[in-house]
């Protein structure tokens, strides 16, 4: 009887023992995996990629400036006459960049950036931009999909329907998007809308705060 109970807890710990081995492996496994590569790993955040969306160029030595927001955010909808009006004061001086930034607690964000993204494979971009804050109040806070009504503006612009269609239904426009909310996130994005201003977080507290900081920038460089 005590030899049987001994081969039973010796076999009970051996059992024990594969798996605990076998969950250091799987963790080992993963700890590795999750590393970047030494040789080939993503590159590190940066406030402007080759293919984010330019609204102004200002060549060479002109303050970049950088915008992550969200269509459906009333304070982006707040700023954007702000904005407009700074494009036109810094008209040659300030390269001004768009990137997205769909907050999950706005139902149609996402939407609304797919819609621009969707104009920007034609070439329209800053048409879809605007008409998607002028419209803001007609479908922001909605709880149900707006993508049709964002088709409608494709329609009132005069894009090519078919390619619209297209692109929205192509995984890759969907993936375009994450892709700048996965950035200004790893750039310390968590709100909208951030600016970065020549590749600084700008800490904004008064409504004239960014048009002070663009004005220093622009300055500071002449």
């Amino acid at each position: 009887m005590k030899t049987s109970v001994k081969a039973t807890l010796i076999s009970v710990a051996v059992v024990v023992v594969l798996v605990v081995a076998a969950l250091i492996y799987v963790l080992i496994s993963q700890s590795k995996a999750a590393l970047p590569s030494s040789g080939g790993g993503a590159p590190s955040a940066q406030p402007v990629r080759q293919n984010s969306h330019i609204l102004d160029g200002g060549g060479e030595g002109a303050v970049t400036v950088v915008e992550f927001l969200d269509f459906e955010c009333e304070a982006c909808g707040a700023f954007y006459p702000i904005v407009e009006d700074l494009r036109e004061q810094f008209a040659g001086e300030i390269t001004y960049v768009v990137r997205y930034f769909p907050l999950p607690g706005h139902f149609n964000s996402k939407n609304a950036a797919i819609a621009a993204e969707a104009a920007a494979q034609q070439d329209r971009f800053e048409d879809m931009y605007h008409r998607l804050f002028e419209s803001q109040v007609e479908w922001g806070e909605a709880q149900e999909s707006r993508a049709d009504l964002f088709r409608g503006f494709a329609e009132e612009l005069g894009l090519d329907m078919v390619a619209y269609d297209a692109a929205v239904a192509d995984p890759s426009t969907s993936e375009r998007v994450d892709q700048d909310f996965e950035e200004g996130r790893a750039l310390g994005v968590s709100s909208t809308p951030t600016f970065f201003v020549d590749g600084e977080l700008a800490q904004l507290q008064e409504w004239d705060d960014l048009e002070n900081l663009i004005q220093a920038a622009v300055s500071g460089g002449q």
